[in-house]
């Protein structure tokens, strides 16, 4: 990969079919208003209509008159809601654990209904911890700290994190820092050498890279215009 490509990627695709991070933020839902723009706009009328008759996406709303019929099978009620929230954007397992809890589906109904999920591969905390690290490395030029601490947040567990994070190659991951700093390094050039190493050392270390492999890519950068980098900082303080 030529240096800084995977930073300017960003968005507009990447390896194996996703497209960096719209694909997990936005594409499933453009892809839901086409889908309802194509019927006509006939689902949309069906959820207002819907609503109005005292029911939401997740079920009858309490107090409805919906709601004073038989209760609702609750695997069902989850199947409908994972469906739903998959269809938005991929989501790990935990994710949609969570889901159901706020819904309140009973513990043993969702748990069903998650196994099932995952048996059918339509929950695949691997493939999204892998596709993950893929499109938010092109598209934020985030580093393996930073990926393993977003995979965490999102429910991930621990050895599937480190396995997704150390299909990164660290010589790509040195190349993204520095396409990183050379797109920053020209809004610096008002600033005094320490104050511009600090800030690009800085941006570096809040997308997940190293201390010492941020002052050295800086460094890099410097000396290549041309300035005496001795008297620089090495480490932050």
């Amino acid at each position: 990969m030529r240096q800084g490509e995977g930073v300017r990627s960003g968005g507009a695709g990447g390896p194996d079919g996703y497209a960096g991070d719209d694909f997990f933020e936005a594409g499933g839902r453009r892809s839901a208003r086409a889908s309802d723009e194509r019927r006509g706009g006939g689902a949309r009328r069906d959820r207002r209509q819907g609503r109005r008759r005292g029911w939401s996406p997740d079920g009858p709303q309490e107090g409805s008159a919906a709601s004073q019929g038989p209760d609702a099978d609750p695997e069902a009620v989850a199947r409908a809601i994972c469906l739903r929230l998959l269809t938005m954007a991929p989501k790990t397992r935990a994710q949609l654990a969570e889901a159901l809890r706020k819904r309140e589906v009973p513990e043993e109904a969702a748990q069903a209904v998650l196994e099932r999920f995952s048996e059918v591969g339509l929950i695949d905390d691997e493939a999204f911890a892998a596709a993950w690290v893929i499109s938010r490395h092109i598209g934020r030029g985030l580093a393996r700290r930073a990926l393993a601490q977003e995979l965490r947040h999102r429910g991930v567990e621990e050895e599937t994190v480190k396995e997704a994070v150390a299909r990164l190659d660290p010589d790509q991951e040195v190349e993204t820092a520095r396409a990183l700093v050379a797109r920053k390094l020209a809004a610096t050039r008002g600033a005094d050498p320490k104050t511009r190493t600090r800030r690009l050392a800085g941006m570096l270390a809040r997308k997940g890279y190293s201390p010492g492999l941020a002052f050295r890519v800086v460094r890099e950068a410097l000396e290549a215009e041309g300035m005496d980098t001795d008297d620089l900082p090495g480490e932050f303080g």
